[in-house]
């Protein structure tokens, strides 16, 4: 069937995405095969990243606060086991206050010219005192949040969006290869962070879209597998229809076919998007779909069981209710 189709073919590449093997990473001036890296926070995205980056044959160090490790990765007990005489420390932290924490706690034991990468999604101005912490430490830093979830963190094929200087990036970008199929510099610090803002605020107002059309398909007797072969290949085309279908049983593989459990979990999906209405007051910008969506998304996840599911299952959502107008 012409929707499995896709299927299949995301699943062989997902297949041969995988990590690719030692890179040669110029470090002050030197090519070198073997870094020493300090990875903090090792949970569902971070844990599967800094395995790949052992699997590629660099040293990589691990601490968690909830003790958690990875495959190949060795575990240090503080921050400062981790960073200490490190060429490059990655951060994948859950919020901004706590990456201001760590950051001012990490750049005190790295060294000058060492490289401070934080792939975690945090609102602009914490990734700006990141910036600020390591600047003043002499360090390099790049703020690189990503997208791709859970399998794209296991499978390497996560997208950076990159903020910081050229040659903090260009320093970067080798590992983001490990990690990932894409990187892109936006900007100064806290750049990629405003990309990953932007960027989640469209896919959670597009995936409510998708599955209120899905649920009002239904109940006009249309079938699923003819709305998607008409929609992914029309003006509704979009990620959240073609790459993530919310329906069961359409489309490529998704979280749908698995009882909606998280590829990336609503409660995520509600951080986000209410980073989004942060970032949108600070910058007097008018958001309305988002600022929508942030609302939908809150009931979803505190009244209406939502909380451990993943953000496509808006869909039974809709499903279960009746016209609001």
């Amino acid at each position: 069937m012409a929707t499995r189709r896709l299927g299949r073919a995301a699943g062989r590449y997902r297949r041969h995405a995988r990590p690719l093997g030692r890179q040669r990473i110029e470090v002050g001036g030197k090519f070198m095969s073997n870094l020493t890296i300090g990875f903090i926070g090792l949970g569902n995205m971070g844990g599967p990243m800094a395995a790949n980056l052992a699997a590629a044959g660099h040293t990589v160090r691990g601490n968690d606060v909830a003790g958690t490790t990875a495959e190949g990765v060795a575990e240090a007990k503080t921050i400062a086991e981790a960073v200490g005489d490190a060429d490059v420390v990655i951060t994948m932290l859950p919020n901004g206050a706590i990456l201001r924490q760590v950051a001012e706690e990490a750049v005190a034991h790295m060294a000058p010219g060492a490289l401070l990468i934080d792939c975690s999604t945090v609102d602009v101005e914490s990734a700006r005192f990141a910036a600020e912490a390591a600047q003043k430490a002499r360090l390099l830093f790049v703020d690189a949040p990503v997208s791709g979830g859970i399998g794209g963190a296991q499978g390497g094929t996560l997208t950076f969006m990159a903020g910081g200087a050229e040659a903090a990036f260009e320093k970067a970008k080798p590992l983001f290869d490990i990690m990932g199929q894409k990187a892109v510099l936006c900007g100064d610090a806290g750049a990629g962070q405003a990309a990953k803002i932007c960027n989640n605020m469209i896919l959670g107002a597009t995936m409510i879209a998708t599955c209120e059309a899905f649920a009002l398909a239904d109940k006009l007797g249309l079938d699923r597998e003819r709305m998607f072969d008409v929609v992914s290949t029309s003006s509704g085309y979009s990620w959240s229809m073609n790459a993530y279908c919310p329906a069961p049983g359409v489309g490529p593989q998704s979280p749908a076919d698995n009882d909606y459990k998280p590829g990336f979990a609503a409660e995520l999906m509600l951080k986000d998007l209410g980073l989004s209405q942060q970032a949108a007051e600070m910058a007097n910008a008018d958001t309305p779909m988002g600022a929508l969506a942030k609302e939908l998304y809150t009931r979803f996840v505190e009244e209406e069981g939502g909380k451990g599911k993943d953000f496509s299952a808006m869909l039974p959502r809709f499903e279960q209710r009746g016209w609001q107008g």
